[in-house]
């Protein structure tokens, strides 16, 4: 090309030169047009250059259209190849550049922040940016970090990216191995401690000795806490390894079980108990690394990416399933970290979201004031951010709020609220929860006034309605709440034979959901119904998995199964007792295993010395 020539004109004759020596034979390979244009297309130029292109695509396409020699059209049909071929080598070299664009700023944003490098990091490498890096481009920025002079703090951040990526590229080999493993009779993070689950299959796999101890802490059940709380001499190479590992697990599996288009309703449910496991790792990991600020810090950070990206899919929960045990520093980190990046119109809708989890997992613990404080900033995010069915969601949660600070007013307003709203939007999961929550309010209201017996009939009417919706709809989690509401009315009301009935489908149906908090309050009252009909072994049996399930998310409504089981030891003796607990030794263990079992008599002890 002359240089002499305008830059348009130039470009067109470069387009004409790469068509001719395609037609001549000369191009073996899309690789070689790829690199004429990078070597022929100035920087700052791309747009002369697509201008050009477009006219001679335009040209050429017109002149196969029009033409009606077959030689001649012929030869125009392989020209016009020519030029497309030219147009996708494009499209990849301005892609690269995006690429190497991002992984510049990256790099500047890490070295510039010589406060805190690793926060830069995770910034960086947060799946939740507009355009997040690949797996190509992070280990380009490995190699970008390497080269920056004489830094050993981005050294390690760089060399902890390519140990992490080069663990991560043995367990993607394997990522689903175990799920195939025998006698493995489902697919979870559960199970019993040291068998040949996911924990135990990826600790075969890898070589780092990090990330040995990790998965093998998760694989024995130990805490993770404890865990983080040896790793004394842990570097930012050793902690960027263990994060990126952990981040592309959770990102694989989450992946393939998106993709289970044969079985909807289970692909999505494993994909949120898997955004579920790793948020919990990242919450304990958080704690463990209490001593150590930048650690804590930046673990929190990653538990709030993946809570952030996990409020985006469709099949976030709006009505349960997490327990996010955030307290003092750590739930003041979380929400500083989601005002900054949520401030943006787009962003608010997660936030409402996040805040509506955060709530409901408040509500678990029985911290009811900073559920009502977590839900009420939501309600508002989500009426302006016009996510109705957010909106909806938690005046629902509002409702079963009010209920457990016995404020039944509201209770019942929020619950009415809720229907009129999910009527008008046609949202049928909200309107199923409204239906239950106002005749639960109604319920516990009468109870409290001793109301005749036509107040419950009505009360009882609207759970049923609920019931009947949510089987409707095929709503697991609406179902649990649904069957276990009507088994705690059927209690109040004395009919222990029929609470008992529903108590236990409500239990069965939050295994199914997945739901710790309401198999938890199922047992519970299980127990008191059982207790009611002087059937003490298996008031025993239930009482003692409800109580611990409930301990075990920090929920404080353990201690009235224990209340409960302290009554029943002291009135049939402890020898008795005992010999009960031991009868259903087999079938708790199934549930809690015997680590669970045997820490039941502790929990028992602790129950009793607070009193």
């Amino acid at each position: 090309m002359s240089d002499s020539l305008p830059l348009r004109d130039r470009y067109l004759a470069f387009i004409d030169e790469i068509v001719e020596t395609t037609l001549k034979g000369k191009i073996s390979s899309v690789e070689q047009v790829y690199q004429m244009l990078l070597k022929g297309v100035s920087s700052g130029t791309g747009e002369v250059f697509e201008l050009a292109l477009s006219d001679r695509l335009a040209a050429a396409q017109s002149l196969v259209d029009s033409e009606k020699d077959e030689l001649k059209k012929a030869k125009a049909t392989r020209s016009l190849r020519a030029i497309k071929t030219i147009e996708n080598q494009w499209q990849r070299t301005q892609e690269q550049n995006k690429a190497n664009n991002a992984i510049a700023s990256a790099v500047q944003e890490i070295t510039k922040n010589a406060g805190d490098r690793l926060a830069a990091l995770l910034r960086v490498i947060d799946p939740n940016r507009k355009y997040p890096l690949n797996l190509q481009q992070l280990q380009q920025l490995a190699k970008s970090l390497q080269q920056v002079p004489e830094n050993q703090e981005i050294l390690q951040l760089s060399e902890g990216i390519t140990r992490g990526l080069a663990s991560w590229q043995r367990l993607s080999d394997n990522l689903l191995g175990w799920m195939y493993d025998q006698n493995r009779s489902s697919i979870g993070f559960g199970g019993v401690p040291g068998e040949n689950g996911p924990w135990a299959s990826w600790e075969k796999t890898v070589n780092s000795p990090l990330i040995q101890a990790l998965f093998h802490t998760l694989a024995m059940d130990a805490s993770l806490s404890e865990f983080a709380q040896q790793q004394r001499f842990i570097t930012d190479s050793d902690w960027v390894e263990l994060t990126v590992v952990l981040q592309y697990l959770q990102r694989g599996l989450v992946n393939w079980f998106d993709q289970q288009a044969y079985n909807v309703k289970a692909g999505s449910k494993l994909s949120i108990s898997t955004f579920l496991t790793f948020a919990a790792i990242w919450n304990q990991l958080a704690n463990g690394f209490v001593s150590i600020t930048r650690y804590n810090n930046a673990s929190s950070q990653v538990l709030l990416q993946i809570l952030r990206n996990f409020a985006q899919r469709p099949y976030f929960p709006l009505y349960g399933g997490i327990f996010a045990s955030f307290s003092g520093s750590y739930l003041r980190d979380a929400l500083d970290y989601l005002d900054e990046p949520l401030r943006q119109a787009e962003g608010t809708q997660e936030k409402a979201r996040i805040l509506t989890l955060l709530g409901y997992s408040q509500r678990a613990m029985g911290q009811y004031d900073r559920s009502i404080q977590f839900h009420q900033e939501a309600l508002q995010i989500a009426r302006n951010a016009g996510d109705r069915p957010c909106e909806i969601a938690n005046l629902n949660h509002l409702s079963r709020t009010f209920v457990a600070t016995e404020n039944y007013t509201e209770a019942i307003n929020n619950s009415q609220r809720a229907l009129i709203l999910s009527r008008q939007a046609g949202d049928r999961t909200g309107e199923a929860n409204a239906l239950v929550n106002l005749g639960y309010s109604e319920v516990m209201q009468a109870q409290q006034e001793q109301a005749e017996a036509e107040t419950y009939e009505m009360a009882i009417n609207y759970l049923q309605q609920g019931l009947k919706l949510s089987e409707q709809l095929g709503d697991i989690q609406s179902k649990a709440l649904c069957v276990s509401s009507l088994g705690i009315a059927y209690l109040v009301t004395e009919q222990p034979q029929l609470a008992i009935k529903h108590l236990e489908d409500g239990f069965n149906t939050a295994q199914t959901s997945g739901d710790l908090y309401l198999q938890g309050l199922n047992l519970a009252n299980l127990a008191e119904a059982n207790y009611s009909m002087a059937n003490f072994p298996r008031a025993i049996y239930t009482g003692c998995l409800g109580m611990y399930l409930l301990n075990q998310i920090a929920s404080r409504e353990w201690r009235k199964p224990a209340a409960l089981l302290t009554i029943l030891q002291g009135q049939m003796g402890a020898e008795a007792f005992n010999n009960a607990l031991q009868q259903h030794r087999p079938k708790i263990i199934a549930v809690i295993g015997v680590d669970g079992y045997d820490y039941i008599p502790q929990l028992l002890e602790e129950y009793k010395q607070s009193m």
